[in-house]
């Protein structure tokens, strides 16, 4: 007789939706995290903060409302750390205890504490006082998440040379920064503090940054983030980090150096498998900390099942959370749909990016014909109120059957406004119903009606050439 039939450990949210999904089929489900790390590290280091004191940024700086009032509007002359923190605090508490009492209300019976395997069907639990206790399971589910990736060749200290976990911990707003790694986190960052006035300096081995992202989205990103003074340096690398007294100094292999009040790290994250005594169990890890599964999210122990950061890519809180309902559906022999290959991914940057589908290079790589239709929040009396004028909307449409390929958006709410696009993707929709439709005036949604007459009178007009 087992403890559970079905024992989570982690509880981000691949855990927390693995855990509620098994008890509501009936199970009894135990989830294993420490008591400071209730939510995982969405909820308390990573998505959840750091969207927040994006929000936060946003509305203290007045950056959004800057082409209305002028350049040098600000909410609050001297924004704080302490008024970042407080904001994200309030958000980080508020969550911690929706996830406590979703739980609770589901009777999945919580366990603090760090979880190892003993043996395939079991685990012990450290509550961090050296006391442990042991728990076995009919089946496993793994959802341990990461940990960002440090160098060893860097001395991270938590107050001048941090990594992504470390930016609520600084104890004021730098006056510059080193941003080494242009991936999603890095550039997040990078934005936030730019709109804060901080002189940014990102640093880049490859050539370009968010390679997964249409060319145009990241040239008008570009564009914009030069405009508040961040510099690139693409195709270069950081050899060492000097720390001092005032802050620390960045040499690259090129030789050049830069000085700065904070350098952070965003080389990635790691995955924690190596913490798990994997080999108890009958499995073992990657180089990354991530563990190998199947289409069903199984391990190659049939009974242990991983999901969300720990397995690798797309490591995003959506996919995640979808992941760990599959693998409790499956792991119950309850019948589930396979996870959906159309799958958006939003980037909070200032301003957003979001996207669904093909990018434009992926399609001419295919040799895909397509044709390309776009608005202009500028042009958009909505976009006028909210006063972004950088924004737009592109549309990426096949000229034979009228079916949307790609959606990119780059601006206010873009991360809100992808889903039109992915709704109407999925149900095999055509850039026809979106020129028929009726949008709410005024809208940013009413950007797809504008980018879709663009791409229809675009393909109108090559119809009339061929007569």
């Amino acid at each position: 007789m087992y403890d559970f039939d079905i024992l989570v450990i982690g509880s981000g949210p691949s855990g927390q939706k693995a855990a509620i999904a098994a008890t509501k089929l009936g199970r009894r489900v135990g989830v294993v995290d420490r008591r400071a790390m209730i939510g995982g590290v969405c909820i308390n280091t990573g998505t959840i903060p750091s969207k927040t004191l994006r929000e936060a940024v946003l509305y203290l700086s007045g950056l959004s409302q800057r082409d209305m009032y002028g350049q040098s509007y600000r909410l609050k002359d001297d924004v704080t750390m302490d008024d970042l923190s407080s904001r994200t605090q309030h958000v980080i508490s508020r969550q911690i205890d929706v996830i406590r009492s979703q739980l609770a209300r589901n009777r999945v019976t919580v366990i603090n504490g760090t979880a190892r395997f003993t043996d395939p069907h079991a685990v012990t639990v450290d509550d961090g006082t050296h006391h442990e206790a042991k728990y076995t399971a009919e089946k496993i589910i793994i959802a341990a998440g990461t940990r960002p990736a440090r160098p060893d060749s860097v001395a991270f200290d938590d107050r001048n040379v941090i990594d992504s976990d470390g930016v609520l911990n600084l104890e004021r707003i730098p006056r510059s920064m080193v941003v080494v790694g242009a991936g999603v986190i890095g550039i997040e960052y990078a934005s936030m503090f730019a709109a804060l006035g901080t002189k940014v300096t990102v640093v880049e081995r490859r050539t370009r940054m968010l390679e997964f992202v249409d060319l145009e989205i990241i040239e008008a990103l570009k564009y914009h983030l030069r405009d508040l003074s961040v510099t690139f340096r693409f195709g270069e690398e950081v050899a060492t980090v000097e720390q001092h007294q005032g802050g620390a100094i960045a040499t690259l292999v090129s030789g050049k150096r830069i000085a700065a009040d904070t350098v952070m790290y965003s080389a990635g994250r790691q995955g924690v498998a190596s913490e798990l005594n994997l080999d108890a169990a009958g499995l073992a890890g990657d180089n990354r900390g991530r563990i190998k599964v199947d289409e069903h999210y199984r391990t190659d122990v049939p009974h242990i099942y991983a999901v969300g950061d720990v397995i690798g890519f797309p490591a995003l809180a959506s996919t995640s959370m979808e992941q760990g309902r599959m693998a409790a559906y499956h792991a119950c022999d309850e019948p589930v749909h396979a996870l959906m290959e159309l799958q958006p991914i939003g980037i909070y940057t200032i301003p957003e990016i979001s996207f669904v589908g093909k990018t434009e290079d992926e399609l001419t790589e295919q040799q895909v014909p397509f044709e390309v239709g776009i608005s202009r929040y500028r042009e958009l009396a909505r976009g006028q109120i909210t006063g972004d004028a950088h924004g737009m909307l592109k549309l990426l449409v096949a000229p034979g059957d009228r079916s949307l390929l790609g959606v990119h958006v780059f601006g206010t709410g873009a991360t809100e406004l992808v889903h039109i696009g992915q709704a109407v993707m999925g149900c095999g929709g055509s850039v026809d119903y979106l020129v028929d439709a009726v949008f709410n005036y005024p809208t940013l949604a009413e950007s797809y009606k504008v980018a879709a007459l663009d791409a229809v009178n675009k393909m109108r007009h090559i119809d009339r050439l061929h007569g």
